[in-house]
């Protein structure tokens, strides 16, 4: 047996006694867990509040959800980390509800809101950027640059063009073919 086989193991044990509703299981699954889902909480959400409410609403379900684990569908580890990242994924859209509840009402919004919605919208383009990033990978060198020139640089076509020292179609050529390329990464990134 490989270490990865008899780490798996062990967690399935884990999760039989969670199931169980052993108490001391949810410690070792805290200790064991943690780390994971609050890095991914964070990459969501941002360290603060939002992703430490994450950690512990992931744990609560943990706890009622062990018994559903199906062993054939993954590793204890994957179905926690999508569990970790859909909840990061649910507080961050309720965040944004909340947000636009609060902009339909400009005069209600006390200056602390104001400054909740700044970071919101913050957190939202960092996720989006972060996305971009790693679907980016799939393109080549030229299409990619372009790419980043226009969307993380701000640079308009025409400034790529002269930046790059290529006709102005060549770059609209590699973004537009960029971009229809980077269509079906992003969206299975969305669906993760």
């Amino acid at each position: 047996m490989t270490d990865s086989t008899l780490i798996t193991e062990a967690d399935c044990a884990l999760l039989e006694r969670l199931a169980r509703q052993d108490s001391s299981a949810m410690s070792e699954a805290y200790d064991r867990f943690s780390g994971v889902v609050y890095s991914i909480a964070c990459r969501v959400l941002r360290p603060g509040a939002e992703a430490e409410d994450v950690v512990q609403e992931v744990f609560i379900k943990l706890w009622n959800r062990a018994a559903a684990y199906n062993r054939s569908l993954g590793t204890p580890l994957t179905w926690i980390i999508t569990m970790s990242r859909n909840q990061a994924i649910d507080k961050l859209r309720s965040l944004q509800r909340r947000s636009a509840v609060l902009l339909e009402h400009p005069e209600d919004l006390p200056e602390s809101a104001e400054k909740e919605e700044t970071q919101t919208h913050a957190v939202l383009d960092d996720e989006k950027a972060a996305l971009i990033r790693q679907a980016l990978h799939v393109l080549p060198r030229d299409q990619k640059h372009a790419i980043e020139l226009a969307f993380f640089s701000g640079l308009t076509q025409m400034e790529i063009a002269e930046h790059l020292k290529e006709p102005l179609g060549t770059v609209k050529a590699r973004i537009r073919r960029g971009m229809l390329r980077l269509r079906q990464p992003l969206a299975e990134l969305r669906e993760a």
